[in-house]
């Protein structure tokens, strides 16, 4: 990755700028909301994450819908954030890599979040729209072969970094799109395990 200049052309510091992106990230929506509505600790709920899906067992379907919303919209204020304060691209790629890791490690949650898939989709969408249109294509095309949603899904990230440079988006791109794809992947590796190991139930005779 080329050298990143310390200060935007705007005047805004860079690195003031990935330190805000991690804070806004470690605002895990899901662990909030729990908090808000039922006064308790979602890390103490369903499977202990503070994403979406888990806030969609503590609340319902709309605790699910708000919670992957406001996951999503931090992802996409980081990075819209970074480009009205003209960073470059890689300096967009560095604030979107500090959203997702403040909502996979939050400072003040004991470093206890999320998965990042929500978070890190927001921000694809404004760092790089057509890569993340193909991202859920390409997913949603693994999910109607599989019927395996977290294997689809992680499968479509690992292609980002090919789909980027498939769509003309240079090595810059795919260095981010690599590290973005594994700050997602790594903490969904035992949820791919469990969900490759599962076999389909047997036919009832």
């Amino acid at each position: 990755m080329p050298a990143i200049n310390i200060v935007a052309p705007s005047g805004f510091p860079v690195l003031l700028g990935i330190l805000a992106a991690y804070a806004l990230g470690c605002f895990n929506t899901g662990y909030y909301l729990v908090r808000w509505k039922t006064g308790r600790d979602i890390r103490q709920l369903g499977s202990g994450n503070t994403g979406a899906k888990n806030a969609g067992r503590a609340l319902g379907p709309w605790g699910f819908g708000a919670s992957l919303l406001g996951d999503m919209l931090k992802g996409a204020l980081a990075v819209g954030g970074a480009q009205i304060v003209e960073f470059s691209p890689a300096g967009q790629g560095l604030v979107m890599l500090a959203v997702i890791a403040g909502h996979n490690w939050p400072a003040q949650l004991g470093f206890r979040g999320g998965k990042g898939a929500a978070t890190s989709y927001g921000a694809l969408l404004f760092f790089d729209p057509v890569v993340a249109g193909l991202v859920l294509g390409v997913c949603a095309v693994f999910l109607a072969a599989t019927r395996r949603f977290t294997v689809s899904a992680m499968g479509a990230y690992a292609l980002s970094p090919l789909l980027g440079l498939l769509t003309g988006r240079g090595a810059v791109a795919a260095v981010i799109f690599i590290a973005v794809a594994g700050l997602v992947l790594f903490p969904h590796w035992k949820n791919l395990r469990e969900e490759i190991d599962r076999r389909p139930a047997a036919p009832r005779i």
